[in-house]
């Protein structure tokens, strides 16, 4: 799909570039690919595709959109534009000072605090999957850990049977993924009929879930009403289990290959904050955009209010003016700048426990399995969509 270029691009700004399956994505990689889009060009372009838009392609811009609301708007973050404005999820679609109460929601239930009592619940599940398949010597890390560990420990947050994972990542995949067998629109909807039950029934008996607390909390003298409570809760389910599930094949397609990474996570034991961190940095993974506000001057640009300009958060990590040779993992890097987990009014409320559960997946894999490489059967093509994925991360180690 493709736009018509407005009066307001300059034609030197124009690349044809798909943010969803970026040039030579499938022979550089996801991060390798973007950052070959980023090299050598102006900090913001214009992408004809997806109804046509612009694409922040520096650090510095990357992290000017995302906190500066008052020129950049939430209210559409997904593109093409006319399926963002489909979206209207809360707090993601809205913008501040009116997003306030409802991120306070979300906040209330992910801050360091209330994570750190999740310890022991997230060793336990890491540790059980691990030990289910130690012994046979390999595994499909795709399907028997990663799209299971993170999912598992926040639908017991949030009180939800564990047999409709499957089902809740399908529609999160339609949401999220071009080429779906699901619309947009349908698959929200399907969110939507789901939780509509569960939020008449913990509103009327609420209990100690995530999704009670949400629902019965006072907000600003009142409670979230039914279409809030169902559209806030969607959110949540959405950003509960994606983004670590593809965050984690990353991290280990790369630790299969290097010997000397795992070594030295090996060395640090407990301390794996900056490792952590850096991590983060080097595997970014979400494509979001804003809705210009009005008219503005941006970076030599003039952008017209309407006009979507999207934000491919990895491409902040990889910036070599932000962070001295980019692709190269560095533990000891000071200040890793990045964006991923955004920045700004609505950077997410997730990350607390999204660091947990990685720095705990890397301690008690290496733990049980320091030595193991990638597997025959390993497909690391790139899964198109807002989330960068692999398709399939396989591991085999010595039994």
């Amino acid at each position: 799909m493709t736009g018509s270029i407005p009066a307001n691009v300059p034609h030197d700004r124009i690349v044809d570039v798909d943010v969803y399956l970026p040039p030579e994505i499938e022979n550089l990689g996801f991060h390798r690919a973007w950052a070959k889009v980023q090299a050598g060009r102006p900090a913001v372009v214009w992408s004809p595709r997806n109804e046509g838009h612009w694409i922040a392609l520096s650090g510095e811009a990357i992290q000017q959109i995302q906190t500066d609301p008052d020129r950049f708007s939430s209210r559409v973050i997904v593109l093409p534009k006319s399926v963002g404005e489909q979206h209207g999820l809360i707090p993601t679609t809205i913008d501040p000072p009116e997003h306030r109460p409802y991120r306070a929601l979300l906040n209330a239930r992910l801050n360091p605090a209330t994570v750190r009592g999740l310890d022991q619940t997230i060793r336990a599940t890491a540790v059980d999957l691990i030990e289910g398949f130690i012994g046979e010597g390999h595994c499909n890390f795709t399907t028997q850990y990663s799209e299971i560990f993170p999912v598992r420990v926040f639908l017991a947050m949030v009180d939800l049977p564990e047999a409709d994972a499957p089902t809740i990542r399908h529609w999160a995949a339609c949401m999220t993924r071009p080429g779906m067998p699901m619309t947009f629109e349908e698959a929200k909807q399907a969110f939507f009929d789901y939780l509509g039950p569960v939020v008449d029934e913990r509103s009327a008996h609420p209990a100690d879930d995530m999704l009670s607390q949400m629902i019965t909390a006072d907000m600003d003298g009142r409670r979230l009403d039914r279409d809030e409570a169902v559209r806030l809760c969607t959110q949540v389910l959405i950003a509960g289990v994606d983004t670590v599930v593809n965050i984690l094949g990353f991290i280990m397609a790369e630790l299969a290959a290097d010997k000397g990474l795992r070594q030295q996570l090996i060395a640090m034991g407990d301390a794996l904050t900056p490792a952590v961190n850096e991590l983060f940095r080097r595997f970014g993974l979400v494509t979001i955009s804003r809705e210009v506000r009005h008219d503005t001057e941006f970076h030599g640009v003039s952008l017209k209010a309407g006009d979507m300009i999207c934000t491919p958060t990895q491409l902040h990590g990889l910036d070599p003016a932000q962070n001295d040779d980019p692709l190269a993992i560095d533990f000891t890097r000071r200040r890793a700048r990045h964006s991923g987990f955004g920045s700004g009014p609505h950077m997410c409320p997730g990350q607390e426990l999204a660091r947990k559960e990685v720095a705990i997946t890397l301690r008690e894999w290496l733990a049980r399995i320091p030595d193991f490489a990638l597997g025959e059967d390993a497909d690391l093509s790139p899964v198109p969509g807002i989330v960068g994925a692999l398709r399939r991360v396989t591991l085999s180690w010595d039994k």
